[in-house]
C-alpha cells in the first residue's frame, strides 16, 4: 500500500516538472511569447533546473537544451523511483538497465510533447470561439501555427469553421499508437 501511495506522488510530481520542462523547450523552440502569466510561471518554476545545466550546456541551434535535457533526466529519475518502488532494482552495475531507462525516457519525452501539442491545439481553438484577444492566446497561437499552417493548406474551412485543429489532433492520437508501442518494445517492465 506504501509502494503504491509513493508510486502515485513519484509519478505525479515527476509529470508535472517533465510537462513544465518540456513546455519550457517548445515554447522557446517555437518562438511562443513568455510575457504573460504562462510563460512567466514556466519560467519561475523551472529555473531551479535549468540555470544550473545552461552554466555547462549551451543552446545549439536556437534549442534550449538544458530544459530538454532537464527534463529527460527527471523522466530518467521517475522512472528508476518507479522501478525501485516496484521492486526491481537497478544498480550502477546494470548497464542494460540504465540504458533501457534512458531509451523509455526519451520515448516518453515524445509522447510528452505530443500530448502537450494536443493541449495546445484544445486551448488554442476553445480560445479563438470565447476569447481571442486573451493574454494567453499568443502562446498557443505560437505552439499550433507550425503544424496547423500546413493543414490549413489542404483542409478546407467549412462554413468559415476551420476544421484544421481537429485534423491535427487525429494525426496526433494516430502518431500516439506508435509511440506506445516503441515505449512497450524498448521499456519492457516500465
Amino acid at each position: 500500500m506504501l509502494a503504491q501511495i509513493g508510486a502515485v506522488l513519484v509519478d505525479a510530481l515527476a509529470s508535472l516538472v517533465v510537462f513544465l520542462l518540456l513546455a519550457r523547450f517548445l515554447m522557446q523552440w517555437l518562438r511562443a511569447p513568455f510575457r504573460n502569466p504562462v510563460g512567466e510561471f514556466i519560467v519561475a518554476a523551472t529555473n531551479w533546473a535549468v540555470r544550473p545545466l545552461r552554466r555547462v550546456m549551451p543552446s545549439l541551434a536556437g534549442l534550449d537544451l538544458a530544459s530538454l535535457v532537464a527534463a529527460w533526466l527527471a523522466q530518467m529519475g521517475a522512472l528508476w523511483a518507479l522501478s525501485a518502488l516496484s521492486g526491481q532494482a537497478y544498480g550502477p552495475a546494470a548497464g542494460i538497465a540504465a540504458a533501457t531507462l534512458a531509451a523509455v525516457a526519451l520515448v516518453d519525452l515524445i509522447r510528452f510533447s505530443v500530448y502537450l501539442l494536443a493541449f495546445a491545439v484544445i486551448v488554442q481553438a476553445v480560445l479563438s470561439w470565447i476569447n481571442p484577444y486573451s493574454s494567453v492566446a499568443p502562446i498557443f497561437d505560437a505552439m499550433t501555427r507550425p503544424f496547423l499552417r500546413p493543414l490549413r493548406r489542404v483542409v478546407p474551412a467549412l462554413a468559415n469553421v476551420d476544421l484544421s485543429p481537429l485534423v491535427l489532433l487525429i494525426l496526433l492520437q494516430v502518431l500516439l499508437i506508435p509511440l506506445a508501442h516503441l515505449r512497450a518494445l524498448a521499456g519492457g517492465g516500465f
